[in-house]
C-alpha cells in the first residue's frame, strides 16, 4: 500500500499552481542515537541564516524530541492534527531564530496508526503549505516502517545520517537498501555524525559508497562530516541548538560550510572550515 500512498503524495508535492514548491528533504537514520534531530534542527537553523524559510516536520510519532531540543513545548502535535481535524496552520510553532516546526507528541497513551484516510488527510494540508517554504524537512523515526515509507519515497531528497560505528554503518546501509528497493531514483546524501576526524568521516563515507555502488548501483553523494564535539551534548542539556549555543564551536563552524556547499552545489570534502578568530589568534601567537 505504501508505494501508492507515495504516488500520491508525490504527486501532490509536485503540483505547481504557478508557485515554486518547497523542497522536499527526508532525514533518516538506520538506527537511533546517531543525532539525527539534531543536525536536521542546526542544518535547517544555517540555512536561514542564509535567508531560507524552513519548516521540520517531526514525523516520529509519538517519540519526536525536535520540541525538546529547542527548549520549546509545543501546543499541538502532528497526532492531534489528526485527531482533532485541526489544519495543519494550527499546529505549526515557531521557536528560535524564526524557525518553524511540526511536533510529533511523546509518551502517547495509544498506539497511532497511519491509514489511508489521515495520509489523504495529510496530503491536503500539506498541499496549503507546499509554497510557504523554500525548505521542508520529514525528520524520520529510526528505521522504516510501512506508514513512514511512504514520506521517504514521495521526498525530493533523502539525507542518511550515521556515524562511524560499526553497527551505526551496517544498519545506514540497510535503510539505503530498503529505500532503494522501493524507489532507485531517490537522491541520496550522506552525513557523518561524531567522527573523530574528518579523515575518520571520509573512510566512512567511502566505504559506504563503496557497498551500495557494489551491491545496489547506487551512488551516494557525501554531504559532509560532523566533528564529535563536547560543545554538542553541553548544548542538548541547556536545550539550545549547538550552532546558537556556541557559533565558533568546531561542529558549529562544520554545518555552516557543510549548508554553504549543499546550496551552492559545491560539495568539497577536502575544504576545510575557516578558523575562528580566536583560532586564528592562538595560532598567531604560539608562531610568534
Amino acid at each position: 500500500m505504501y508505494n501508492d500512498q507515495a504516488a500520491s503524495l508525490r504527486q501532490k508535492m509536485k503540483e505547481k499552481n504557478g508557485k515554486k514548491q518547497a523542497k522536499t528533504i527526508a532525514v533518516v537514520s538506520g538506527k537511533g542515537g546517531v543525532g539525527k534531530s539534531n543536525f536536521t534542527i542546526n542544518f535547517a537553523l544555517k540555512l536561514i541564516e542564509k535567508k531560507k524559510s524552513v519548516l521540520i516536520i517531526d514525523l516520529d510519532i509519538g517519540m519526536g524530541n525536535v520540541d525538546i531540543l529547542l527548549g520549546l513545548q509545543a501546543r499541538y502535535s502532528i497526532v492531534q492534527m489528526y485527531e482533532n481535524d485541526l489544519s495543519i496552520h494550527d499546529i505549526i510553532e515557531v521557536g528560535s531564530n524564526a524557525i518553524s516546526y511540526i511536533s510529533a507528541g511523546s509518551g502517547l497513551s495509544t498506539v497511532f496508526n497511519m491509514d489511508e484516510e489521515k495520509l489523504n488527510y495529510f496530503l491536503d494540508q500539506y498541499h496549503q503549505i507546499s509554497t510557504e517554504y523554500d525548505y521542508i524537512f520529514f525528520d524520520m523515526g529510526a528505521g522504516a516502517t510501512n506508514e513512514s515509507l511512504a514520506y521517504i519515497l514521495a521526498a525530493d531528497e533523502c539525507i542518511l545520517v550515521t556515524t562511524p560505528e560499526p553497527t551505526s554503518m551496517m544498519d545506514g546501509y540497510a535503510m539505503i537498501k530498503h529505500i532503494h528497493n522501493k524507489n532507485d531514483q531517490l537522491p541520496f546524501y550522506l552525513l557523518i555524525n561524531r567522527a573523530d576526524s574528518v579523515k575518520e568521516g571520509k573512510q566512512v563515507i567511502k566505504r559506504l559508497q563503496k557497498v551500495t555502488n557494489y551491491f545496489l548501483g547506487k551512488q551516494i553523494t557525501p554531504l559532509g562530516v560532523l566533528p564529535d564535539d563536547k560543545k554538542v551534548s553541553k548544548a542538548v542539556i541547556s536545550q539550545v541548538p549547538f550552532t546558537l549555543y556556541d557559533p565558533l564551536a568546531q561542529v558549529s563552524r562544520a554545518i555552516d560550510q557543510i549548508v554553504t556547499q549543499y546550496l551552492t552545489d559545491s560539495i568539497d570534502l577536502d575544504k576545510k572550515a575557516p578558523s575562528s578568530f580566536i583560532t586564528k589568534l592562538k595560532k598567531f601567537i604560539k608562531e610568534r
